[in-house]
């Protein structure tokens, strides 16, 4: 193996311990802070105490399948769909910030840093 794969094999799994740790901390919140949570859930979308468990159960199911070789892949488009199922939630607060006690620069971040997630998500559960 060379330097350069020996690299490349650490810089993905670094990712993927990441995206497991965003996952898994992400999906306790979900239980944690279930209030806080439904909060940002747009209200267009109905049963939102539902909403925000079913997402952290999916959250803490996704991060479970990372630790496995046989199901990354299948997690990671689960995780990848999750990011993007989320995303409505995400422009609300953005939308409506003043509703919210979070810094409007971080909420303006927040939606470049999902695409930087997508991306560690598909390259780190890719299969090599």
């Amino acid at each position: 193996m060379t330097r350069r794969t020996a690299r490349l094999i650490a810089m993905r799994r670094a990712g993927l311990v990441f995206v497991f740790v965003w996952f898994l901390f992400g999906g306790i919140a979900h239980f944690a802070f279930t209030e806080a949570e439904m909060r940002i859930v747009p209200p267009v979308i109905p049963w939102p105490r539902a909403t925000v468990l079913v997402s952290g159960v999916f959250e803490l199911l996704g991060a479970a399948g990372l630790l496995i070789r046989a199901t990354r892949k299948a997690a990671g488009v689960g995780l990848f769909a999750l990011i993007i199922a989320v995303t409505p939630a995400n422009i609300y607060m953005l939308e409506h910030a003043e509703l919210f006690d979070v810094p409007y620069w971080l909420l303006v971040l927040r939606l470049p840093f999902q695409l930087a997630l997508l991306a560690l998500v598909v390259w780190s559960t890719r299969r090599a």
